[in-house]
């Protein structure tokens, strides 16, 4: 049967692959689709087992549409929720990150303020039943299906709650409009610097940004940071309207070119700015994609502000979506985006593969020079580059494993379950005592890290008697070598405890005061805003965008 799909898969590939990329003759696609069609009909009636048509068909679209490029898919009438909400920011439900586990699928984060919160449900409590329908056994895609309904209707959740006696919880909630926010947090930094967290580009955002802005400079903001970290994108239509929060009105930010002179199109603020002259600093990191970089790097080109954080994931693709026959969507790239100084910020080119089929990022040595609206030097190829660049520790597997197997995400289960109050997130920090019950917390049978020293020891002894030269003299050095490099997890914990700590206050924080104190204390300790608040305070902004 996978034989079957992935040759069903790679017709589809030859015979429509070339027709996206060059506008085959009519000809030439009718005969490649009567091929397809005549071949999987023969399947049908010949094959000795039977074949899941849907599934079957599916795979190959999916194929197909994978040697395009990722973002052009096939969204069925069945998956298009996720889709909707996703645009618009909205659905019903009772408003939860749900999370998949080995224990089954579990309440990861309930929105403040949603009908899940006001029940009662906590991040950990473990799904046993919706209604009368046991879900052992389901993915958390079925799961959410169950959640999510129509606006006022009744669901009745049972759940199995860690570290509490009273284990078994039964809550009736009544489903409601859920509003994720797109700005979860803004508020007033040091020296009168204003703070605005954007994590969507939904068709709630514009007026949510709009609103932050206006408060803050009523409040008397002397600069703004607007925080694009972590910001995968959405709706350029969003992000136009965002940058004419701070443009004149009637600025050109945004070129899109797609197959022919006919699908070229100039976007423009079109609104009335808030303040065209306030200092602004734009945070990015590796997961600022798509319209966080039309804002971004328009921001950039016409000399408005600084940016700051590490270079960009390089989304320069816009996509469409087109209506199928059986309510089916097909979300297909139809043109490429370049922003003010003419670049276009693409980092793949994925028309053009290896021999592998694999695609590559466009190396540096082979981008090309822009210019600012003032002069200075961008590039294009590759994402936006900052003005200011912050160079961050790496993560290592020791903090990997802990956020990654839920060790902080669990300890701040427990702590919450036996803790009634915190200090307020601006001046709640990991204490010795917090992390010792940390550490104790922790079962060292059951942590898993890459131990990369003792691993390395055990590879160059293994070397080492592959190619001869192991006897007893090196024997013994290896022995000693190796009692020297033995991992002891709860040393390891302690000299990663700066690592560690952000992530677990994040955790427990997020128990009491939801995703806005989580960010509040965040704030705390990050460099990359610090950096942001020293510049908008300083001659520095001015230099670096005039220099």
């Amino acid at each position: 049967m996978k034989k079957l799909t992935i040759f069903a898969a790679a017709l589809i590939v030859l015979s429509l692959l070339t027709s996206a990329a060059t506008r085959s003759k009519k000809s030439e696609i009718s005969r490649n689709l009567d091929i397809f069609n005549s071949l999987y009909k023969e399947l049908q009636t010949f094959y000795v087992d039977s074949i899941d048509a849907e599934k079957s068909i599916n795979i190959a679209i999916a194929a197909m549409l994978n040697d395009i490029d990722p973002y052009t898919e096939y969204i069925p009438a069945k998956d298009q929720e996720q889709f909707r909400t996703m645009t618009t920011g909205e659905y019903g439900g009772i408003g939860s990150v749900i999370q998949e586990t080995p224990r089954g699928v579990i309440i990861a984060d309930p929105y403040e303020g949603s009908p899940a919160q006001r029940a009662g449900l906590r991040p950990g409590d473990l799904i046993v039943m919706i209604d009368s329908d046991s879900v052992a056994g389901w993915k958390s895609a079925k799961v959410s299906e169950h959640l999510k309904g129509q606006n006022g209707t009744m669901l009745r959740v049972l759940v199995n709650r860690p570290y509490v006696s009273d284990s078994m919880l039964s809550f009736d909630i009544k489903r409601a409009k859920i509003q994720i926010p797109s700005v979860p947090y803004y508020g007033m930094l040091k020296d009168g610097i204003g703070y605005i967290s954007l994590n969507t580009f939904s068709e709630k955002s514009y007026p949510e940004v709009r609103d932050a802005l206006e408060k803050l400079t009523k409040e008397g903001a002397k600069g703004i940071v607007l925080d694009l970290r972590g910001n995968g994108g959405g709706l350029v239509e969003s992000a136009v309207q965002i940058l004419g929060l701070f443009l004149p009105k009637g600025t050109t930010v945004l070129n899109t070119r797609g197959k022919g002179v006919l699908n070229e199109k100039v976007y423009k603020t079109s609104v009335s700015p808030v303040d065209t002259k306030i200092p602004l600093a734009v945070l990015i990191d590796g997961a600022s994609a798509s319209a966080s970089e039309i804002v971004t790097g328009a921001i950039q080109d016409l000399d408005r502000g600084v940016v700051i954080g590490n270079r960009s994931f390089g989304k320069g693709l816009v996509q469409s979506t087109r209506q199928l026959p059986y309510d089916g969507l097909l979300k297909v790239t139809i043109a490429k985006y370049y922003i003010p100084s003419g670049r276009l910020i693409q980092a793949i080119d994925y028309s053009h593969r290896n021999p592998d089929g694999s695609v590559a990022r466009i190396p540096d040595s082979l981008t090309n020079v822009f210019h600012t609206a003032g002069g200075r030097e961008v590039r294009d190829g590759g994402g936006i580059t900052p003005d200011i660049t912050i160079e961050l520790p790496d993560v290592n597997r020791l903090t990997y494993n802990v956020v990654r197997d839920n060790w902080a995400f669990d300890f701040a289960n427990r702590y919450a379950a036996t803790h009634s109050s915190i200090p307020a997130p601006e001046e709640f920090e990991i204490t010795d005592t917090i992390y010792e019950e940390f550490k104790n917390f922790i079962d060292p049978a059951r942590f898993n890290y890459d131990k990369v020293c003792e691993s390395a020891v055990d590879q160059l002894r293994k070397i080492a008697e592959a190619e001869g030269y192991m006897n007893d003299s090196t024997k013994a050095q290896f022995d000693i070598l190796a009692g020297m490099m033995k991992h002891d997890l709860g040393h390891d914990l302690d000299i990663n405890r700066k690592n560690i700590s952000p992530y677990l206050a994040g955790e427990i924080v997020s128990r009491y005061y939801h995703q806005k104190g989580e960010i509040i204390n965040s704030l705390r300790d990050d460099r990359t805003v610090d950096t942001a608040v020293t510049v908008l305070t300083t001659p520095r902004y001015n230099k670096i965008i005039h220099p």
